[in-house]
């Protein structure tokens, strides 16, 4: 399964990470279809170096004609003005697999916490954290997300 082969890599490396998107909601006990696994880094050139480095070893390769030092120092104009939020990642003769890094947050601003899943601990943005990037974003999906966080949530008193 890619999410763990990612998250085995990552560990193994000592890649500072949290998953985010549908598989974090999944590895929270709120199962919704998605086919990338959304990761967030630390806003460093070190990490999304690495990051680029252990994706390319597992046949991940970006979209895009830019590399990590090109995301770090030209963020913002992404951001801003070609409305990149992620950078994403795909291995060509398997387009199922895909992976996109958030480069509009950073892992220092996150409320993560480790879940147990086969027999690996995995870093997740807390339930709390997915519900406020979910509220950002909007998206017609997200919406749906949200009410299934709130749920959880108050089921969690």
């Amino acid at each position: 399964m890619l999410l763990y082969e990612l998250t085995d890599s990552f560990e193994k490396a000592n890649l500072k990470y949290a998953v985010v998107g549908g598989y974090a909601l999944a590895l929270h006990g709120l199962v919704r279809a998605t086919m990338d696994v959304d990761f967030v880094l630390k806003l460093t050139r070190n990490d999304y170096q690495l990051a680029e480095k252990l994706l390319l070893q597992l046949s991940l390769q970006s979209r895009l004609p830019i590399r990590a030092q090109d995301i770090i120092s030209m963020r913002e104009e992404y951001i801003e003005n070609r409305n990149l939020i992620a950078w994403s990642f795909v291995d060509f003769h398997n387009p199922s697999r895909q992976v996109d890094i958030l480069i509009t947050k950073d892992l220092e601003d996150l409320q993560t916490q480790k879940i147990s899943v086969a027999g690996r601990k995995i870093s997740v943005a807390t339930l709390p954290e997915l519900l406020k990037m979910k509220q950002e974003s909007g998206r017609p999906q997200d919406l749906i997300d949200i009410e299934s966080i709130k749920a959880k949530l108050n089921e969690q008193g």
